[in-house]
């Protein structure tokens, strides 16, 4: 799942015609570079739109991408998931925000390595506060000895990428909701767990985002 239905509002003038995902970041929209690792996988890929969804879904015509625009109202990341869910199959979804680049491995293969169903209802990808560029913002989560996700303003920042089980959506009302309300719940479970993307992170939310992203893609 890929989330490509914000409105954009950090991006000034930039996605006052133009939804933040088809933002070009080293000559490539932001949805491009969050697409490129799920189609490496082989996974199935559904994307959410809302704000110009018609320029979300003219740039995905023709591939085999299943596009959920999000009507009358946006349903935030917990909300645009479970109204995706119909076109997600299995226990879990990897979920993917798309206002971001990377440097280094395969984000989602990361995830999917550390993936243990057994005792996790989550598991969210993070980074070290010094491995990003462009977020100004504290961490959200540190994690014990165990892998378990501990929320702390001082720790982790947390990627915007994810494995989630699906059934416990089930349960959530029908409309916008954050993911916080699941995480909230699986945190108290202790069945939400974090692991360490070994690489770079750029935050793409502002107009200094994307120079600062381009000139970190520029060292790979």
């Amino acid at each position: 799942m890929i989330f490509a239905a914000g409105f954009g509002t950090r991006m000034g003038h930039l996605t006052k015609n133009t939804p933040k995902s088809m933002i070009e970041v080293a000559g490539r929209p932001l949805l491009e570079h969050a697409i490129s690792p799920a189609e490496d996988l082989g996974l199935n890929i559904v994307v959410n739109a809302h704000y110009h969804a018609a320029k979300v879904e003219a740039y995905l015509r023709g591939r085999t991408i299943k596009i959920v625009v999000e009507e009358p109202e946006i349903l935030d990341t917990g909300g645009g998931l479970k109204n995706a869910l119909p076109h997600l199959p299995g226990e879990a979804a990897f979920a993917m925000n798309s206002d971001a680049a990377w440097a280094g491995p395969n984000p989602l293969k990361i995830l999917a390595d550390a993936w243990r169903p057994s005792k996790m209802d989550a598991l969210l990808l993070l980074v070290p506060l010094e491995r990003t560029v462009g977020y100004t913002r504290p961490g959200s989560f540190e994690t014990d000895p165990t892998g378990r996700l501990i929320k702390s303003s001082r720790g982790d920042v947390y990627t915007g990428a994810q494995i989630v089980k699906t059934a416990a959506f089930a349960d959530m009302p029908n409309g916008a909701f954050s993911f916080w309300k699941l995480w909230n719940i699986w945190l108290e479970r202790r069945t939400a767990y974090g692991v360490i993307y070994p690489g770079m992170w750029a935050d793409v939310g502002t107009p200094d985002g994307i120079g600062l992203a381009e000139d970190m893609l520029s060292y790979v």
